[in-house]
Formats: structure tokens, sequence, C-alpha cells
């Protein structure tokens, strides 16, 4: 039995090395080229020479782009290619910011793209303020042993795996005239409600959506902020007799915050790129009520029977600074973080 055994292995690895014989040619082959290259530019620069395919990527497919877009901004007409359109300088930079007063959209002379970002500003301030605050709610509840919690942490990010269009379509379809929620609602003898024809519902069932499908991913890393507090501090403080709060204001709370504040940057830079899922639930409707910044882009470039790239193209420029400080931002709390 163990001639046979012997035999088997023997097969076996025999087998394993005709089938990595192939691989075994190709970085083999593959070595002389890199070999060469590395006696060219030297041993320290062989990582740009690894990240050169992904630079490459990035710069095709980002950066001119950017560049493309930026000068797409500098023109005007409705010619699609660049070398068909008028230069206008600046000229639609000036048309997006000429305004009477800046507080009232009314009085600018593309309302529009005020009144997105005006939208754009109430939506951030209730979602990303009840975001953080249920998020960070849900991962001190889920810090504690309760029982199922590895359940309960799965049910709370599942909303974050779905596709934005899919979460807008389920909640479209529950808070639809003849919706899941009005039937409810007749049923305990209450009236319809006309949630897409309320400015005020509209936005309310656009932050609530918005808060639902993302908040697992924030609570995820608060709770991992959470899981990184030793125990020991808590230990203590239970030995001192401290209270709850107090321990929550003193202990956790300084230890969490630069977790929290990376939270509250990532969600300022969400909240302002917000568009496919409110898109579908509202279309922006009811008129331009939940109109945000980005559908007004996408509207003035794309759908309105005048395609306006120049202008469109001005906005998004505007939006990238917005972004760009808040990446910055973003940043530079990530290494006040890592420098403790």
């Amino acid at each position: 039995m163990s001639y046979i055994k012997t035999d088997r292995v023997g097969v076996i690895d025999s087998i394993a090395a005709l089938a990595a014989w192939p691989v075994r040619i190709f970085f083999k082959l593959l070595d002389y080229p890199l070999s060469a290259i590395q006696r060219l530019v030297g041993i320290h620069r062989m990582p740009w020479i690894f990240l050169l395919p992904n630079l490459t990527f990035f710069g095709i497919f980002v950066v001119i782009p950017l560049f493309i877009n930026f000068a797409f901004s500098l023109t005007g007409g409705t010619e699609l290619f660049l070398n068909n359109r008028v230069y206008t300088g600046t000229k639609q930079y000036g048309f997006l910011l000429e305004c009477e007063t800046f507080g009232d959209p009314i009085t600018c002379r593309e309302d529009r793209f005020w009144k997105g970002l005006y939208n754009t500003a109430i939506f951030i301030v209730f979602q990303v303020t009840f975001l953080v605050l249920f998020s960070l709610i849900t991962a001190l509840i889920l810090n504690r042993k309760i029982r199922a919690r590895g359940f309960f942490r799965a049910v709370f990010f599942f909303p974050v795996l779905l596709s934005p269009v899919v979460v807008a379509l389920i909640w479209k379809w529950v808070l639809l005239r003849d919706g899941i929620l009005n039937a409810f609602l007749v049923s305990i003898g209450l009236d319809k409600i006309l949630f897409f024809v309320s400015p005020e519902w509209s936005m309310f069932w656009a932050v609530f959506v918005s808060i639902w499908a993302h908040m697992g991913f924030y609570m995820l890393i608060l709770l991992a902020g959470l899981q990184a507090i030793q125990p020991d501090l808590y230990e203590a403080a239970e030995m001192d007799g401290t209270s709850k709060e107090r321990v929550f204001w003193r202990i956790t709370l300084p230890l969490l915050w630069p977790n929290l504040l990376v939270v509250v940057v990532l969600a300022l830079i969400k909240g302002v790129q917000i568009f496919d899922e409110v898109f579908v639930l509202t279309g922006g409707g009811p008129g331009t009520a939940t109109q945000f910044i980005v559908q007004y882009i996408y509207n003035t470039g794309f759908t309105e029977q005048v395609q306006n790239f120049g202008l469109a193209s001005a906005a998004s420029v505007v939006l990238g600074v917005v972004l760009f400080v808040l990446t910055m931002i973003q940043l530079a709390v990530t290494r006040v973080r890592d420098n403790g």
C-alpha cells in the first residue's frame, strides 16, 4: 500500500510540474526585459515601471477627460466636437455666477444652477447630520455584546451592496400613490399621501433613502474605530464608578474623533455627488424641488432640447473644485489621524 501511495504522490507531483511549466517559461521570458529595464533605470525607479499601466489608465480615462471638460467650459455653441466650437473664454462662468443676490436663486441669470446648489446645500445639512448620527448610534449598539450581533451588522450593511438605482426603485414602489405605504395608511383608515407631489415630502424621502442606502458603510468605519479602543480604559472607568455618559464623552468620543471626522468628510463628498438614486426616485421634482447640482449638469448637457455642453462643463468644473477642496480636507484629516 505504501508503494501505491508513493506512486500516486509522484504522479500528482509530475502533473503539477507539467502544469507549472508554461508559467515558469512565461516568467523566465518576462525576466529578460524587466532585468534590462532595471539596469537602465535603476532598482529605485522600478516601482514606477510597475505603476505605469495604472498611471496610463488613469491618465486616459481621468486626466485627459478633465482637460477636455475644462476646454469645453471655455467654448459655446451646440457643436459636439471641440475643434468646431466657438471660443468664449470665461463667458460660461460669468453666466453661472451672474447674480443680484446670491442668497436668492431667482435673482440669478442661471437660476437653475443656484437652485441646484441651494437644494444640494439643504440636502447635505440634513443628510450628513442624520447619517453620521444614526451611523454612530448603530455602531455603538452593535459594538456591545448582544445576541445575533453579526446578523444585525450584515443587515445594516446589506443596502450598501445594492445599486443606487435598485434602492431608488424599491423605495419608489413603496411610496407611489398606490404603493405599499399608502396601502397601509388606507388599511388603518387614513388618506393616501402623494409623497412625490409635495416638495417637503420629496426632499424628506430623498434624504431618508440616501441615509438608508449608505449608513452601513459609515457604520463599519465607526465600528472599526470603536473596536480599536483599548478595553482596559473602559475597565478602569468601571472600577472608578464612572457613569456611562461620562465614559462616552470622556473616552469613547475623543478616541473615536479621527474616524468620525473621516466619516463626516466622506459623507460630505458623497452628498455633493448625489444624483442617481434621487434622479430615479423623484426625477428632481416636483418642479426643481429635488434637483441637485449634478442633475442640473446632466440636464443642461444631455436632456434639454438645446444641449449646452459649455455651460454644463463650466458647472462641472465648479463642482470639481468643491470636491477637490473636500478631498484635501479629507487627506488633511487622515494625516492628522495617522500622526496621532
